[in-house]
C-alpha cells in the first residue's frame, strides 16, 4: 500500500489516527481512507498510543508509506493528536477515531464541502452507528446550564422531538440536511490548516472526552463557523479503544463536561456550582444504576420479609394493625437488619447464581435469633406467633423467588439463548472441545458471549465462530459490558495464582467462576462439579475475597484479641523482658495490632509477594506456613497463601490457632538466666 504524499509537493489532506489496541479496526479503516483518497495528495499519521495488540507490527507491514509515531505510553486523545498536528503540511486536516470506517466518496465529498463553503472552519459528517442509526454526538450544542440539565435529567431522551428539551444532540432536527452546530464528533473532524494556526491545537488538559467539544467552542470564538453535512457518511463502531482497556470512560466523560464548564461557559460561581452538581448527581445515578443490578435481590428479600411479618400479624389476629403502636418501628427494623446480616453472612449475596439452601439457612438461623431476642424482651411477647408465622412464609418465600428463577432460566436449556451469559478464558489445544461441549444440548445452560485471550493481540478476531472480546487485563470491563454470568477458565493457560488474581480485581461483580480441570486432584476443597461431556467443571472457590468472609473474618479476630489483649496481654508485656523469646510470647504481643486493624489472628505470610497480586487477607500471627514443621521457600510460603485464601473458613481459621497454640505450647523454651561473668565484656562484633 502506497501513500499519495510527496516531499516536493503540495498535501491537500493530513489524515491523523490517534490508536489504542483496535488493530483489526485500524486495518479496515486504513483501507478504506486508501480507496477513497485516490489520487488526492496526502499524508496519514498515526499515533499509537502503546498498543499492545500487534497494531504497529500490522502497520509496519501493510502500510509502510504511513507516517507512524509510537509514543510509549497512553497519553490521552489530545496530546497524541497534537503530536501529529504539529508535523502534518495539508492544506485540510482530518482527525478520525480508528474504529470507524469511510465511504469511497468521503474524503473527496468533505474537501468539496470545505471549498464550496469558505466560511466553515471545520466540518464534519454523518456518523451511523453499526445498527444503522444516527450517532447523537455527530452534531451537538455546547452544555450551557439549560442544556446541560436536559442532558443530565434524562429529559433530552424523554422528548428527542422538542426543540426546547433535546438541544444538546439536536434530534429535532433533520438528519439529512446540513446546518451550522455548536460541535461535532472527535471521531470525525475535518478543518483549514489556517484555523488550526489561529487556535493551535486540542487541550491537553482533556484525557479523553471533551476536548473535541472543547475545540469546536475555541473555532466557534474565533470567528469560522461548525458545520455539519450528511453528503457522505462513515461508520463508527464506538468506544472500542475503551472497551480495550480497564478505564472508566463514564467517570472521564463526566470530568470532561466538568472541565469544559470551568474553562470556556464563565457562569459565576452559582452557575458552574449548579452545572458541577448536575455533573455529580448525574455520575451518582449511573453508578446507582450499575450497582442496583447487584442490589436488588437484597431488596426482593427484605419486602418478602416485611410482607411476612404483615401476613403473620392477619393471621395471627385476624386484623391490622394488632401490634400496639410502640412496637411497628421496632420489630420491623430489627427484622429486616437481623435477616440480612445472617443472609449476607450465609453467602447469600456473594454468589451469582442465587443459592437456594443459604438462603432457606439464613432464614432459618436470622428467625431463631429474632425469636430468642423476643422471648428475653415481655414487652414484645405479644409477638411470638407473628414471628412464627413470619418465619415458615419467608422460608418458602425468601428461597422460593431463588427457585422459581432458575426453573425459568434453565427451561428449554438446549436453546443456548436461554443460557447464561458466558466468557471462555484462554486459548490452547483444548478450548476447540470445550466450545463445542458448551455449545450441546448437555451444556445448554451456557450461552458463550466470547473468549478471553491472555493478550490483547487478537482482540477483534473469532476463534471457532466465536469473537475474542478482550484479555485478561481488562476482563472487568467486558464482564460488565456484556452482564457476564459464568468465567470458564481452559486448563493450563494461567496459573492458578493468575486466576485468583483476575478474580480479586473484579471483585464485587456477581459472577460465577469456573475451571475445566484437566486433573480432578488439581483443585481441591469443596468446589462443585458440573460434567461438561467428559470435561468436569469444577467452582472456584475464593472465599476470602468475598465480603461475608472477610466481615466474619474481623468479627473473629475481635472475638479473640480483646480478651487476650485484656487478660493475658499485660502480664506477657510487663515481663517481656523475663519472659524469653518465644512463638506464644511473639503472638500475643502481635494482639494490639490485630485490634486495629493492621493483622489478623489467622492469615497469609508477612513477605508474600502474591498478596500485591491479588487480595490474600492481612499478615498473619498465625498461619498455615506456620503450622510446618519443615523451613519453607518463599514459593511454598506463597502457595500456602493462595490455597489458605481460597478455602478459607471461620472453621478453618479456628483450627489454625488451636493448632498453633498446642505447637507454640510444644516448642517454647525454657528460660534460662543469662551467665553472669564477673564484670567480662561478651559483646561480640
Amino acid at each position: 500500500m502506497t501513500s499519495n504524499s510527496r516531499e516536493d509537493v503540495d498535501v491537500t489532506i493530513s489524515i491523523i489516527i490517534v490508536n489504542y489496541n483496535v488493530r483489526v479496526l485500524l486495518e479496515n479503516l486504513l483501507h478504506s481512507l486508501f480507496a477513497s483518497l485516490g489520487d488526492i495528495p496526502s499524508e496519514i499519521f498515526l499515533v499509537d498510543n502503546a498498543s499492545v495488540d500487534g497494531s504497529v507490527e500490522m502497520v509496519r507491514r501493510e502500510f509502510p508509506s504511513v507516517k507512524l509515531i509510537e509514543t510509549g505510553e497512553n497519553i490521552g486523545f489530545a496530546r497524541a493528536n497534537n503530536v501529529a498536528l504539529r508535523r502534518c503540511r495539508g492544506k485540510y486536516i482530518l482527525l478520525i477515531n480508528p474504529d470507524t470506517f469511510v465511504q469511497e466518496d468521503t474524503i473527496p465529498t468533505m474537501i468539496r464541502f470545505l471549498e464550496e463553503n469558505p466560511k466553515v472552519g471545520m466540518a464534519g459528517c454523518k456518523i451511523i452507528n453499526p445498527d444503522g442509526t444516527l450517532e447523537p454526538a455527530c452534531r451537538r450544542s455546547f452544555p450551557t446550564p439549560w442544556v446541560a440539565f436536559t442532558k443530565l435529567s434524562g429529559l433530552s431522551n424523554i422528548f428527542p422531538r422538542s426543540r426546547f428539551f433535546a438541544r444538546y444532540n439536536l434530534t429535532y432536527l433533520n438528519e439529512d440536511e446540513s446546518y451550522e452546530v455548536d460541535a461535532i464528533s472527535g471521531s470525525f473532524m475535518m478543518l483549514r490548516r489556517e484555523v488550526y494556526e489561529a487556535v493551535g491545537g486540542l487541550d491537553e488538559t482533556y484525557f479523553m472526552y471533551g476536548e473535541d467539544l472543547d475545540w469546536c467552542y475555541r473555532i466557534n470564538q474565533a470567528g469560522w463557523s461548525v458545520f455539519y453535512t450528511p453528503k457522505t457518511k462513515i461508520i463508527h463502531y464506538g468506544g472500542e479503544s475503551t472497551k480495550r482497556s480497564s478505564i472508566d470512560a463514564t467517570a472521564h466523560f463526566h470530568e470532561a463536561m466538568r472541565l469544559f464548564v470551568k474553562k470556556n461557559l464563565k457562569l459565576g460561581k452559582q452557575g458552574t456550582a449548579f452545572i458541577n452538581l448536575g455533573i455529580f448527581l448525574r455520575s451518582v445515578f449511573s453508578r446507582w444504576q450499575r450497582s442496583m443490578r447487584r442490589a436488588w435481590p437484597v431488596l426482593v428479600d427484605m419486602i418478602i420479609v416485611c410482607l411476612a411479618l404483615v401476613l403473620g400479624e392477619f393471621i395471627r389476629f385476624g386484623s391490622l394493625p394488632s401490634f400496639p403502636s410502640y412496637a411497628y418501628p421496632t420489630i420491623y427494623i430489627a427484622t429486616v437488619l437481623i435477616s440480612f446480616s445472617v443472609l449476607f453472612l450465609a453467602g447469600t449475596y456473594t454468589k451469582f447464581d442465587y443459592p437456594v439452601s443459604r438462603s432457606m439457612i439464613g432464614v432459618l438461623f436470622s428467625f431463631i435469633i429474632i425469636s430468642s431476642i423476643v422471648f428475653f424482651f415481655k414487652d414484645f411477647a405479644f409477638s411470638r406467633g407473628v414471628v412464627l408465622l413470619a418465619a415458615l412464609i419467608s422460608l418458602v418465600g425468601v428461597p422460593g423467588w431463588r427457585l422459581l428463577r432458575q426453573l425459568i432460566s434453565t427451561a428449554g436449556r438446549s436453546s443456548p439463548f436461554n443460557g447464561s451469559p458466558t466468557l471462555l478464558v484462554g486459548i490452547n489445544e483444548l478450548t476447540p472441545d470445550i466450545i463445542k461441549k458448551l455449545r450441546t444440548a448437555r451444556a445448554g445452560g451456557y450461552h458463550l458471549i466470547g473468549i478471553i485471550d491472555t493478550s490483547m493481540r487478537r482482540i477483534g478476531e473469532s476463534f471457532e465462530g466465536v469473537p475474542i472480546l478482550g484479555s485478561t487485563d481488562n476482563i472487568g470491563k467486558i464482564i460488565d459490558e456484556n452482564r457476564i454470568q459464568n468465567v470458564i477458565f481452559c486448563p493450563g493457560v494461567l496459573r492458578y495464582a493468575e486466576i485468583l488474581s483476575i478474580i480479586s480485581r473484579t471483585r464485587g461483580m456477581p459472577v460465577h467462576y469456573r475451571l475445566v480441570a484437566q486433573n480432578m486432584e488439581y483443585i481441591v476443597g469443596k468446589a462443585g462439579i458440573d460434567e461438561l461431556g467428559t470435561l468436569p467443571m469444577v467452582d472456584i472457590e475464593y472465599n476470602l475475597e468475598r465480603l461475608s468472609h472477610r466481615v466474619g473474618k474481623r468479627l473473629f479476630d475481635l472475638a479473640v484479641a480483646i480478651p487476650g489483649l485484656l487478660f493475658v496481654f499485660p502480664f506477657v508485656y510487663i515481663f517481656r523482658s523475663k519472659s524469653g523469646p518465644g512463638r506464644m510470647r511473639t503472638f500475643i504481643l502481635g494482639l494490639p495490632d490485630v485490634v486495629l486493624g493492621r493483622r489478623s489472628i489467622v492469615g497469609r505470610s508477612e513477605t508474600s509477594e502474591q498478596a500485591q497480586n491479588l487480595y490474600l487477607g492481612k499478615p498473619g500471627l498465625t498461619g498455615l506456613a506456620e503450622l510446618q514443621e519443615a523451613t519453607l521457600s518463599s514459593e511454598e510460603r506463597e502457595h500456602l497463601d493462595v490455597q489458605y485464601a481460597r478455602n478459607h473458613t471461620l472453621f478453618l481459621d479456628f483450627e489454625i490457632l488451636v493448632r498453633s497454640i498446642i505447637s507454640f505450647l510444644r516448642t517454647q523454651p525454657a528460660y534460662k538466666e543469662p551467665k553472669r561473668n564477673n564484670g567480662e565484656d561478651n559483646t561480640r562484633i
